[in-house]
């Protein structure tokens, strides 16, 4: 079986909040709204972001982007008004640090996650 794309999907609770928040983290608008309460990004040719409303499932999701430069990501964000945790070591040469959307699902911006 072959799979063609990898979709993360947020859920929240509020969809406009959630759209507004992920623009700011994404630096730009959704790429496509598909149906109500749905929102995706196209962060590369196969990985897509999608934010679903479904506020049962709300502030239990965990998702990992890998950056090429994560302090410069960081100052990014920053200018963008979303504040990142502590810069962490994941092993020798990975560091990562995490941000929290409105519904505390958290998005972890990981540097150098395979050397």
């Amino acid at each position: 079986m072959a799979y063609e794309r990898v979709l993360a999907v947020a859920p929240v609770t509020d969809i406009d909040t959630a759209v507004s928040w992920y623009e700011r983290l994404l630096g730009r608008p959704a790429d496509t709204r598909p149906m109500p309460g749905l929102a995706d990004w196209h962060v590369s040719a196969t990985g897509w972001v999608q934010v679903f409303s479904s506020p049962e499932h709300a502030g239990s999701t965990l998702l990992n982007l890998v950056v090429d430069d994560l302090d410069q990501a960081l100052v990014d964000l920053a200018s963008r008004g979303i504040t990142a945790g502590p810069v962490q070591p994941g092993g020798e040469s990975v560091r990562f640090a995490a941000v929290h959307d409105p519904d505390g699902n958290r998005v972890t911006l990981i540097e150098n996650p395979i050397e």
